[in-house]
């Protein structure tokens, strides 16, 4: 199912982010599209949250979830799986998907922060990947995540480390070389190192407990 519901917190939203990723909204289960990427790395990324983390029958978040490549990968392990975003036509997308591969999925239009101050301690894991380089207030996202998370729960982190290798493979490599995403769709000065990830998950009173780097190898 999925519900649309009026934000009541929208600082921590850029409407251009929303925006741009809504004129993709009808490319998310291409998998030849710009988010060929995203569904190439999805294997990986499930791999590593249910290595450390169970996933059959527990309450899962995916925030940021887009077009619920994420989200339904997790559904289909067994998990009470919801998946929360602002950007409404992606959700879209993901609703019908999970709706045509018979896949119980909630999807719901709501900020993360309000979230948050709605349902505190309520899941066993909460997932956020690549998302954080696309808001204005990352450390925010990552407090929300830490309070939706039980006591004794997983959050699991993937974002674009802010170093040279990222800029030449993210930016100018799979944006205006290879044409594998739309020019602009990273701003360099939005990535997130990994000491930054670390100290903004300790302000959130969350304990960093493995850091694993993935690089993208488009041939």
């Amino acid at each position: 199912m999925s519900t649309a519901e009026p934000p009541r917190n929208q600082a921590n939203v850029d409407p251009a982010e929303i925006e741009k990723f809504s004129q993709l909204a009808h490319k998310w289960w291409d998998l030849d599209s710009e988010f060929k990427p995203l569904h190439e790395i999805n294997p990986l990324r499930l791999a590593y949250i249910a290595e450390h983390a169970e996933l059959n029958g527990q309450t899962v978040l995916d925030v940021g979830c887009g077009g619920g490549i994420l989200t339904e990968a997790m559904a289909r392990t067994g998990a009470i799986a919801t998946g929360i975003d602002m950007a409404k036509k992606s959700l879209k997308v993901a609703q019908l998907h999970a709706l045509e591969a018979n896949v119980s999925v909630q999807y719901r239009c709501v900020s993360v922060e309000d979230l948050a101050s709605e349902s505190p301690a309520t899941f066993d894991v909460v997932t956020c990947m690549e998302m954080m380089e696309h808001v204005p207030d990352p450390a925010s996202v990552i407090g929300a995540c830490a309070q939706l998370a039980k006591p004794g729960g997983w959050v699991f982190f993937s974002t674009i480390n802010r170093n040279p290798k990222a800029y030449v493979q993210a930016v100018l490599g799979a944006e205006y070389l290879l044409g594998l995403l739309p020019r602009g769709t990273h701003d360099y000065k939005k990535f997130v190192t990994p000491a930054e990830l670390a100290r903004m998950c300790r302000q959130s009173s969350l304990e960093p407990v493995n850091y694993c780097g993935l690089t993208y190898n488009p041939l």
